[in-house]
C-alpha cells in the first residue's frame, strides 16, 4: 500500500508540473510578462527547491523528481517572466 501511495503522489506531482506547462507557452507565444506575478511564481519555485531537498534527505524520488519537474516547468515561467519584465523595464527607459 505504501509504495501504491507513492506511485499516486509522484503522478500527482507530475500533473502538477504540467500545470504550469500553458503558463509556460503563453508566456513564450506573447513575449510578454504581462499578468504574471512574479511573487507567485517566484514563490513556487522557491518552494519546488526546498522540495527537491527535502526529497534528497528523505530519500523520496517521488517527491524529488516531481518537485523537480515542476521547478522545470515552474521555473521556465519565472525565469521568462524576469526576462520580459527586465527587456521592458529597459525599453521604456530608453524610449523616455
Amino acid at each position: 500500500m505504501k509504495q501504491f501511495v507513492a506511485v499516486i503522489f509522484g503522478l500527482g506531482l507530475l500533473c502538477n508540473a504540467l500545470l504550469f506547462v500553458p503558463q509556460v507557452i503563453a508566456v513564450w507565444r506573447k513575449k510578454s510578462d504581462e499578468g504574471i506575478s512574479l511573487i507567485t511564481f517566484g514563490g513556487f519555485s522557491v518552494l519546488q527547491a526546498i522540495g527537491i531537498v527535502h526529497g534528497v534527505y528523505q530519500r523520496d524520488l517521488s517527491l524529488i523528481l516531481g518537485m523537480a519537474a515542476s521547478l522545470l516547468s515552474c521555473g521556465t515561467v519565472t525565469l521568462l517572466t524576469v526576462f520580459y519584465r527586465t527587456r521592458r523595464i529597459r525599453s521604456a527607459r530608453y524610449n523616455s
